[in-house]
């Protein structure tokens, strides 16, 4: 069995529809249920739902095979993993935003909320500016409506969320999409298998 790991949620059914069209699919996939752990003896497969920032985790210590994982994710946590594949889906970007209207202070370390701490340190260095980080784990953009941060640096999309919450994106950092990786040494006992996934895979793309 390949064990594959697909983040729960909109990514995970854009990669399981790519999956299907090479020929994994898993019927129960469809099915209407909770199950987290879905298998095909058939194609020699088994998904793994996980939360999204956990594919890495799983795919790392060998709990799954591979696994497909946004780009911003491996450069947040740079997990011990091989990046097989740019899947071109789940495409966004980085980017620090804040209120309409904001203007930098820079009299002052500007004060940061964010998912992403070490890519927010690094590009806050890139462009020399003093910072603090205020870590969050969701609703980020409430931080700079609040007063809690001067700026928020995380995922934008498509900015609805930013918009509907009178936020401006102020910079654009760094480019995601979904990646496939795998574990590097399962790699080397299903490296025929995997390579031709990837090859499937890149044929559709």
């Amino acid at each position: 069995m390949l064990n594959i790991a697909l983040p729960k949620g909109r990514l995970g059914d854009k990669v399981y529809t790519l999956f299907s069209e090479i020929g994994y699919g898993c019927p129960s996939m469809l099915e209407d249920n909770r199950k987290l752990v879905f298998e095909s003896e058939e194609k020699g497969i088994r998904y793994l739902l996980v939360k999204p920032s956990d594919v890495a985790i799983y795919v790392e210590h060998g709990a799954a095979d591979i696994g497909v994982v946004g780009k911003d994710v491996l450069m947040e946590y740079n997990p011990d993993v091989y990046e097989l594949l740019d899947l071109k889906i789940g495409q966004c970007f980085l980017a620090v935003a804040a209120k309409n209207g904001w203007t930098d202070d820079l009299s002052a370390p500007l004060r940061v909320a964010t998912k992403y701490p070490n890519l927010a340190q690094k590009y806050f260095a890139s462009v020399n500016r003093q910072i603090e980080i205020i870590k969050l784990n969701g609703s980020i953009e409430l931080a700079p409506i609040l007063g809690l941060s001067d700026v928020i640096f995380d995922i934008v999309e498509t900015g609805t969320t930013l918009r509907e919450n009178n936020l401006s994106v102020y910079a654009k950092a760094y480019n995601s999409s979904a990646r496939l990786i795998a574990n590097k040494s399962r790699y080397q006992f299903k490296s025929e298998m995997i390579d031709f996934i990837c090859r499937k895979l890149e044929a559709i793309l």
